[in-house]
């Protein structure tokens, strides 16, 4: 009887904790949440130099591949002479370690701008490539339509390699660099770079960026406004 009511308890206790360790498993759907001063996109301002609502969600499956959506407020499209205010992207690829320490991905990203308007449409589908190794990645996207309303500009690029080093205390340092080739256009490619210091408050993550470009005076103006200047963009973020 006590052989028994020991085996009863011993069970009852191995049963009890598989929800724990399922708890443990992280969780494949995650949402995000922010705002930033103004929005910038490869150095390019998207809001007119004004501030921007920001929010997406991903699904990573165990197995490498994964699937997310990302939205912003924007402002070029109207300044560019169309219609809407909103950026949608939708994107889906694979993530895997190819070796030891290093991680390769691949997709496709597609950019919807809603009832935008513009001939050609800033509708936009780029395949990319990247790959990681520590703290550094190198990614090329390709263009494999117009890209952003740019005539004639299919098979456009950017190359681009950034960093992210843990500082502690969830202070982080990010560097990055890049460069984008209009093709056909090459009177709007540019090279843009940003420093991003974050920090991470359990999840809700401040973060304050130095951003520029080299792109020549004129190329990328809204309402009056040089969109490629250097700035200072403070961030919120939330994810959960």
């Amino acid at each position: 009887m006590k052989k028994t009511l020991l085996a009863l308890l011993a069970a009852s206790a191995a049963f009890t904790a598989l929800p724990a360790l399922a708890d443990e498993a992280p969780d494949p759907l995650s949402f995000n949440l922010g705002a930033v001063t103004e929005y910038r996109y490869r150095g390019i301002a998207q809001s007119r130099l004004k501030p921007a609502l920001q929010g997406g969600a991903d699904y990573a499956a165990a197995n490498g591949f994964y699937i997310g959506t990302w939205a912003s407020t924007i402002k070029w499209v109207k300044d560019g002479g169309g219609d809407g205010n909103l950026e949608v992207d939708v994107y889906g690829g694979y993530k895997t370690e190819v070796a030891s320490g290093v991680t390769l991905d691949v997709g496709l990203l597609q950019y919807v701008y809603p009832s935008n308007k513009l001939n050609p449409s800033a509708n936009t589908l780029e395949v990319y490539g990247a790959v990681t190794f520590g703290v550094v990645t190198a990614k090329y996207s390709h263009s494999t339509s117009n890209l952003f309303g740019f005539a004639d500009s299919k098979g456009s690029g950017y190359l681009d390699v950034s960093a992210t080093f843990d500082l502690g205390n969830g202070l982080s340092l990010a560097p990055h660099i890049g460069h984008q080739t209009v093709k056909h256009n090459s009177a709007v490619s540019y090279t843009d770079y940003s420093l991003t210091l974050a920090k991470d408050f359990s999840g809700l993550v401040l973060s304050g960026a130095i951003v520029g470009t080299d792109a020549k005076k004129g190329a990328y103006v809204g309402a009056g406004k040089d969109l490629a200047k250097t700035t200072f963009v403070v961030g919120l973020k939330k994810t959960f």
